[in-house]
């Protein structure tokens, strides 16, 4: 027992300095090279260099902080759907949830000035991150209602429900696109392939609040969630509402992940491949695997997004493509492994 507390602090703490490299490493590079001296004259103000502090403050800055959140809420998000649905292969973007989420912000994006109007003159600023997380809600609620039945969820009818709702979604925003402007189809195109390369300080703001409470309140679950992975029946003996439970974390799951999607758009496979890696590293116990998850996850996004924008720079690729290209063949080997456990 002790040897397994050491270990999960030790990865506590790499994780930790792998945070750090990651966001000086995404300050530093990009079209325009700056090194670490430069970035922390800028922040500490020891430096009065008006293009370093427009390159840092008004760019950089603001995007580096908006990966790392949508990435921390993108993985506690998968880690604690993971946890509810009792089954390793829950993602908020393989089962629905972020194109559900997405749905409803790009109807925000191209309605807002007819037939949403009025939703958009109510709510201003929080109108589409409010949409985003009705539709997570929304689809989240869809899933686990259709895919668990006597406590017990099925992978195959989640994955498949998951495959249905991302048909539906993705045929509802083609029909968008016809009724869309110019301006709108680009927006329909940053939230198809996910992207920071439009982050502001507003955007943190906007998506900081509701992820940071999802993050803050979702490991006070944790000890639920483990009593959860026994079975509903169990958790209920040992004192736990499983139903409070289940509607304060799937509120919570929506929250986080409709706050990234409204920002960043469909970001794909960080709540997969994020818990794995931390419960390689930690084990099971979700008092580790969710507060980890939310640091292995903004790792992931920050250094993903140091990616897209290297690789063919000065142009930048979509952060969607990068993370996709890395959680594909990591989906696949997770099948092959739950092939392998099932005797098949």
């Amino acid at each position: 027992m002790e040897r397994i507390i050491t270990s999960q602090k030790y990865a506590a703490y790499g994780l930790l300095i792998a945070l750090m490299v990651t966001l000086s490493l995404s300050l530093t590079q990009g079209a325009i090279s700056l090194n670490i001296w430069q970035v922390l004259g800028v922040l500490t103000g020891s430096i009065d260099d008006a293009f370093a502090r427009l390159v840092v403050l008004d760019i950089r800055l603001p995007r580096v902080l908006l990966g790392a959140i949508v990435g921390a809420g993108l993985a506690i998000a998968g880690a604690s759907m993971q946890g509810l649905f009792r089954n390793p292969l829950a993602d908020p973007g393989l089962v629905g949830v972020s194109s559900g989420a997405a749905l409803a912000a790009i109807l925000v994006i191209v309605l807002g000035g007819t037939y949403l109007k009025q939703w958009m003159s109510f709510w201003g600023y929080f109108a589409l991150p409010l949409a985003a997380f009705m539709g997570g809600v929304l689809v989240t609620w869809v899933i686990y209602k259709v895919a668990t039945f006597q406590g017990r969820t099925d992978i195959a009818t989640m994955l498949l429900a998951g495959v249905a709702i991302n048909a539906i979604t993705g045929a509802i925003s083609g029909v968008l696109t016809y009724y869309a402007s110019d301006e709108a189809l680009r927006s329909l195109t940053f939230w198809s392939m996910g992207s920071l390369a439009s982050a502001s300080w507003v955007d943190v703001a906007m998506a900081g609040i509701p992820i940071l409470v999802a993050c803050c309140c979702l490991p006070f679950f944790s000890r639920a969630l483990n009593a959860f992975l026994m079975g509903e029946t169990v958790s209920h003996h040992m004192g736990f509402n499983v139903k409070r439970m289940k509607q304060i974390v799937i509120a919570l799951t929506a929250l986080a992940v409709g706050s990234a999607v409204a920002v960043s758009g469909v970001i794909g496979f960080v709540g997969l491949v994020a818990p794995h890696l931390v419960r390689l590293l930690t084990g099971p116990d979700h008092r580790w695997v969710l507060p980890l998850s939310a640091m292995m996850g903004a790792v992931l996004v920050v250094l993903s997004d140091v990616v897209a924008r290297l690789l063919i720079a000065p142009a930048e690729l979509p952060i969607g493509l990068v993370m996709a290209s890395v959680g594909g063949p990591f989906f696949l080997g997770l099948l092959l492994k739950q092939r392998a456990k099932s005797g098949f």
